[in-house]
């Protein structure tokens, strides 16, 4: 290795997962030992092995652990130019037991406004990706200023993450240059959100996942494109006003209002359990659609009349059977509010609901329907006689249809799936089906990609 080109030893370098590997590289090695300043980025994750191991030196004596925090600060002292930083916890260590933790610990605490003051000003002048991870159990009730001290001291900082903390944001200054953020299991309250709307004014990237302690949140980025909103309580309501907003992933549980004013929408994904008042202005640009509720049916209905999408996803949550005063779900509501779709897929629970509102006569071919061209349906065949008139009930009216996926899913009995396979294909040879196999929590797998298996 020390005959390869010093350029291409720092690439190699610079790609491996862990900074502690090229630590272990520099002892072996006097080539890397001696280019080792030239790395522009620090990857350090604390792993469980690594806790128990400090968690024991305590009462040994003989175990001479180096301290995470200080390994890091090693690294940072080391390097002439950090362009990147990574530093966090495993997430095996989000496991671990409050009760297993001392009251006041902080060998992990990440977000330490003491730790992150003795090497922010070092990497500020070229840091443009910053992401740490911190330790929940040490980090949760301990409130930290790391945002006021970037926002201080990183001026060039394009990209930021950070994950399980308690952030305050007073004395936070503007980043014009941050485009990226995100934000996952921290804890926020609605001040500081308008806060990161007015200090974070171009953000084109916003995620915020298991954000906690709203009310009133409001997100209002004029150049905000991408954002993934995941609400990990109930606020009362949630408002979104973002004119260049391309793709939206909202996920949350029961606002009683819910207001989208984003006009360049093209792909949102929304799950909640139900909203009494939701408001959309109309998306003139949408295409893509993926729809996830308690009362699927009553959700669709709070959309207008949307020509301009062509790509549907739906699904129920925990959906049961005779939910009092709310919409069943059926394809003709779909084509009513949906009506120019060419590409529909149905997930297990809203196939479910179909399933149990399956009547042959209870909806009619629309003329819209002519565009319609792939299906996809995500099957228990707890029934499949049943299912397969539901199966029957699309393909029979739906007969422009190009390409049928259907997964079955993995505890289905091997005799049970092949005679269902084989008897849709009987009935429609003309077809071309894919076949597949789902379960929870398990990637998709396809079993046949043509029309014969």
């Amino acid at each position: 290795m020390d005959k390869l080109p010093e350029s291409l030893l720092i690439e190699i370098l610079s790609r491996l997962g862990d900074s502690a590997d090229v630590a272990r590289c520099r002892v072996t090695s006097k080539t890397i030992n001696s280019i080792y300043p030239e790395l522009r980025s620090i990857n350090l994750q604390c792993s469980l092995t690594r806790y128990i191991n400090s968690r024991s030196s305590k009462t040994n004596s003989n175990n001479n652990n180096t301290p995470f925090k200080r390994i890091f600060l090693n690294l940072v002292s080391n390097l002439r130019v950090i362009e990147s930083v990574w530093l966090g916890t495993d997430r095996p260590l989000r496991d671990v037991s409050y009760d297993d933790v001392e009251d006041e610990a902080d060998d992990l605490y990440l977000t330490d406004d003491v730790f992150v003051k003795e090497w922010i000003g070092k990497v500020s002048e070229s840091l443009n990706s910053l992401s740490i991870s911190d330790f929940w159990v040490q980090s949760c009730w301990r409130r930290s200023n790391l945002l006021p001290l970037v926002s201080t001291h990183c001026h060039n900082l394009v990209k930021l993450e950070v994950k399980n903390a308690w952030m305050s944001v007073e004395n936070l200054y503007p980043m014009p240059k941050l485009t990226s953020l995100t934000l996952e299991f921290i804890r926020l309250d609605d001040e500081d959100l308008n806060e990161l709307n007015k200090c974070f004014p171009n953000l084109q990237v916003l995620n915020l996942i298991g954000v906690g302690g709203f009310k009133l949140p409001k997100i209002h980025l004029l150049n905000l494109k991408t954002c993934h909103w995941t609400v990990s309580n109930a606020p009362s309501s949630l408002t979104i006003i973002t004119p260049n907003l391309v793709t939206l992933r909202l996920e949350c549980i029961s606002p009683t209002e819910l207001y989208v004013e984003a006009p360049m929408l093209s792909h949102f994904h929304l799950a909640l359990d139900q909203a009494d008042k939701f408001v959309v202005k109309k998306f003139e640009s949408l295409k893509t659609l993926g729809l996830e509720s308690l009362y699927i049916g009553s959700l669709i209905y709070k959309f207008p009349v949307t020509k301009n999408v062509v790509n549907l996803t739906v699904n129920s949550r925990n959906w049961v059977t005779g939910g009092a005063g709310h919409s069943v779900f059926t394809l003709e509501k779909v084509f009513t509010v949906f009506p120019n779709l060419r590409s529909l897929c149905v997930k297990s629970s809203a196939w479910s609901e179909l399933e149990a509102c399956y009547n042959p006569l209870g909806w009619e071919a629309f003329d819209g329907m002519k565009g319609f061209k792939t299906f996809c349906a995500y099957l228990l065949l707890v029934d499949p006689s049943l299912t397969f008139s539901s199966v029957a009930c699309v393909l029979d009216q739906c007969t422009g249809l190009s390409e049928v996926s259907l997964l079955i899913h993995r505890d289905v009995v091997g005799n049970v799936s092949r005679s269902f396979i084989s008897r849709c294909m009987a009935r429609w040879p003309e077809v071309k089906w894919r076949w597949g196999m789902w379960r929870e929590g398990i990637e998709d797998s396809w079993i046949s990609d043509a029309m014969h298996i």
